[in-house]
């Protein structure tokens, strides 16, 4: 069984910065596809970033892609996401998730519907104008 912890959330003001950690009993050596999640309150769950535990490859969502940077310490099993000139629109609650294998386009497009085999139990951002 995986277990994801977050941390790192709060409370910042447009065009602030925060990093989000998560550490996860994951083994250095096994594949997943590691991602960031969120949702905003009566929305969906939306997916953010992911990131490959044995590749550096990153992909991104549309909506974050050149403001938020996914990177990991497979040393420590700690996925981290790095979000730059926050928006507003960013307040959600951040979930880790972490999926068995590769970042496949399968992969990736069951992340496009929310779904992911393991979650975190989540971390609160809150963007002020």
């Amino acid at each position: 069984q995986v277990q994801l912890v977050e941390s790192g959330g709060g409370s910042v003001q447009a065009g602030g910065s925060l990093r989000l950690s998560c550490a996860a009993s994951i083994s250095i050596y096994s594949p997943y596809c590691r991602a960031w999640f969120r949702q905003a309150p009566g929305k969906g769950r939306e997916w953010v970033a992911a990131i490959y535990t044995g590749g550096s490859r990153a992909y991104y969502a549309d909506s974050v892609n050149g403001r938020f940077t996914i990177s990991q310490d497979n040393a420590k099993s700690t996925l981290y996401l790095q979000m730059n000139n926050l928006k507003p629109e960013d307040t959600a609650m951040y979930y880790c998730a972490a999926d068995p294998g590769g970042c496949s386009s399968a992969t990736l497009f069951k992340f496009g519907r929310g779904e992911s085999e393991y979650w975190g139990q989540g971390t609160q951002v809150t963007v002020s104008s």
